[in-house]
């Protein structure tokens, strides 16, 4: 089974969304309304890796657009939970988390790439939206120290909340190869920096820390996705 879902990590999952031929992060569909303050693009911290074959691996962009078949998970009470809301209270981010769409990205919702993973599955779980009021802008405006440390609460669609922790802030990234080849849990939080077609995002990572269950009033919000 290992050898298998490395080969799906590092060969056929890149290969298969870069095949989707189109992406939100080349159409530019993330974009932010108002200017920010620059800040210095931070380091991302270092994955060792192992170089197993001389040919480069083809590199994704963000988010992929495609029809590939992830690994099963190690472990999930139930196949089929999603993730339905967001909330990083030390942010003022509270949102309906819905499927990410095949076209532009609606406001005044959160979305997961349903290529990756949802909590509970131990690997990462990938959730974007625009950098506008009310949505992840904060991401953007806030600088790295004052977000590390930050709760992420995430309320699934089996009355479930998890908890994790925001430890990295990563700015002008254009793949998402470090989600793809993670090997445990780990929420990734992405939105954008410039007006449409800039390619660099902003991808925020976040470790668990906790779960249990929840509130089913809390878990399932009023999602009403708006065209923008």
């Amino acid at each position: 089974m290992g050898d298998r879902f490395d080969f799906f990590r590092t060969r056929l999952l890149p290969a298969l969304l870069t095949a989707g031929g189109v992406t939100l992060l080349a159409a530019g569909l993330l974009t932010y309304t108002v200017p920010v303050a620059a800040e210095p693009v931070a380091t991302a911290s270092p994955r060792a890796t192992a170089v197993a074959t001389p040919t480069p691996t083809p590199r994704v962009t963000l988010p992929p657009i495609g029809t590939p078949t992830p690994a099963p998970p190690t472990a999930s009470p139930d196949p089929n939970r999603v993730a339905t809301r967001v909330r990083i209270a030390a942010l003022d981010i509270d949102m309906p988390v819905i499927k990410g769409p095949a076209g532009y990205p609606p406001c005044d919702v959160a979305m997961y790439i349903k290529e990756l993973y949802q909590p509970g599955q131990d690997r990462a779980i990938y959730l974007f939206a625009h950098a506008r009021p009310g949505m992840f802008e904060p991401l953007l405006k806030t600088r790295a120290p004052e977000q590390r440390g930050s709760v992420v609460e995430v309320w699934t669609s089996d009355d479930q909340l998890f908890l994790y922790e925001i430890v990295e802030v990563r700015r002008g990234q254009t793949d998402l190869d470090d989600a793809i080849a993670a090997d445990s849990e780990e929420l990734w939080l992405q939105t954008s920096e410039g007006p449409k077609g800039t390619p660099g995002k902003t991808q925020v990572i976040a470790k668990p820390l906790s779960s249990g269950p929840a509130d089913p009033a809390d878990a399932h919000p009023d999602a009403k996705p708006r065209a923008c």
